[in-house]
């Protein structure tokens, strides 16, 4: 049962990701969450640092779509001057906006990878459709309301993790 909420790796952050080692992996793809994943979720725009990742990845031709539970206005107003496209309002971790972003993307699920920093929304919901999940700390230490609760279920499921020996890395979200 905890396996759906163990995602298939786990990095700092989306800088410790390269689109050289995505492309070793075959990786054409990266559906990624915004909120605390990319930017803090009261962060309007991306960072110059976060700017040149996604540039490196396009240079690369790794496609990148977000997809966030967010509303319209926040995901377009971040997404639209990067030129990314993305999915809002998208009800992870169930499966259909992950589907949509792969036939978007027109990608197969082996050349693509989730990025997210929640193990019940991103995690999941990558995991409930077979694609590599890549698990990042938040970038701020503050949440939305209903994130909130999420971190609550989520250290508990971390601990369970932890004490089964699925978590073999040092940091806990």
């Amino acid at each position: 049962m905890y396996k759906k909420f163990l995602p298939s790796e786990f990095v700092n952050n989306v800088f410790d990701i390269s689109p050289e080692r995505l492309l070793e992996k075959g990786i054409r793809g990266i559906i990624t969450d915004l909120d605390n994943t990319l930017v803090e979720w009261d962060r309007p725009e991306a960072t110059p640092k976060l700017v040149n990742w996604l540039k490196s990845m396009k240079d690369a031709g790794i496609q990148v779509t977000i997809v966030s539970n967010n509303s319209e206005l926040r995901v377009k107003s971040f997404a639209d001057p990067l030129g990314i496209p993305f999915i809002y309002k998208a009800r992870k971790p169930m499966g259909k906006a992950f589907r949509k972003a792969l036939n978007t993307m027109d990608v197969k699920k082996e050349e693509v990878v989730v990025i997210g920093d929640q193990l019940l929304t991103d995690v999941v919901g990558g995991n409930r459709i077979n694609l590599h999940t890549i698990l990042v700390l938040p970038v701020a230490k503050s949440d939305g309301f209903f994130t909130k609760f999420n971190r609550l279920v989520e250290r508990r499921i971390f601990k369970a993790l932890k004490r089964r020996g699925y978590v073999t890395w040092e940091e806990e979200v």
